[in-house]
């Protein structure tokens, strides 16, 4: 098949987040099945998604960091054909993702995709739950920004640099968002950030420059809430049509509602 990019004026990238899969085939988040909300999402992919260029799985793949889990993933991810980049979740350990990643560019931080480049950003910090970008990470950003000046730009991570109107989320996500938005504020070409952790969909912009979060392929939080709180909204996807002149058109599609229960019983995840 002729890439969307030779026949149309933009590439589709689609991101899959906050899969929180398990080793065992029946494991439970919060009462809802990762492995089978996971497979119902990607067949919403492949039934809307006549091509996809390019799959964005951006963190908490795992839920107990086990190498069956990213076995899982890439099983049912690989049903999507196009390229796919990986990068960690505070759930997430690298040695096994690596591990389940052997013989792929899954981890590649950089890619080109049409016009654009997509860097992804490692902000996982073992052991803890709120993310930071270590020095080689924002020098990483800097370098995939400063050799690609005529590309428009998408930088992803997993854990969220601006508040987003949950109260109980604000300590846990990027504790050093000042430096990543002093890298981001030198390079024009940035057109767009891109990151999971939230399980809600999220999209304003900063200085032109358009911040965005997705619906878990799991269970989803509530919106706008104080303390924990699950919402009642179906798992779901983002999708972007990344153009070649740096227009971003991007939505967000969720399988049928009623599909998967959540315990809303619990008092975290």
């Amino acid at each position: 098949m002729p890439s969307a990019s030779s026949q149309t004026s933009f590439v589709l990238v689609v991101q899959l987040t906050d899969s929180h899969l398990f080793s065992r085939t029946d494991g439970r988040l919060m009462g809802m099945n990762t492995r089978d909300s996971l497979n119902a999402t990607v067949d919403r992919v492949l039934n809307e998604q006549p091509h996809v260029d390019l799959v964005i799985a951006s963190g908490d793949i795992s839920q107990d960091g086990s190498v069956e889990s990213y076995q899982a993933f890439r099983e049912a991810s690989e049903r999507i054909a196009a390229p796919k980049r990986w990068l960690a979740g505070n759930h997430d350990e690298l040695p096994q993702m690596a591990l389940a990643a052997q013989q792929s560019d899954f981890l590649e931080p950089v890619v080109d995709v049409g016009n654009w480049r997509v860097t992804l950003l490692n902000s996982a910090v073992p052991g803890s739950v709120p993310g930071y970008l270590e020095d080689r990470q924002l020098q990483l950003l800097a370098q995939a920004l400063s050799e690609a000046p005529q590309r428009h730009h998408l930088v992803c991570l997993h854990h969220h640099p601006v508040p987003i109107g949950c109260a109980w989320m604000e300590p846990i996500g990027l504790k050093n968002p000042g430096a990543l938005f002093a890298v981001l504020d030198r390079f024009p070409q940035v057109r767009a950030v891109l990151w999971g952790h939230v399980h809600q969909a999220f999209d304003q912009f900063r200085a032109g420059v358009r911040l965005m979060a997705s619906p878990s392929t799991c269970i989803q939080f509530a919106p706008g809430s104080t303390d924990f709180a699950l919402d009642t909204k179906a798992p779901g996807y983002r999708w972007l049509r990344l153009h070649t002149d740096g227009q971003l058109e991007t939505g967000i599609s969720r399988i049928d509602d009623g599909a998967f229960d959540v315990d809303h019983g619990g008092d975290g995840y």
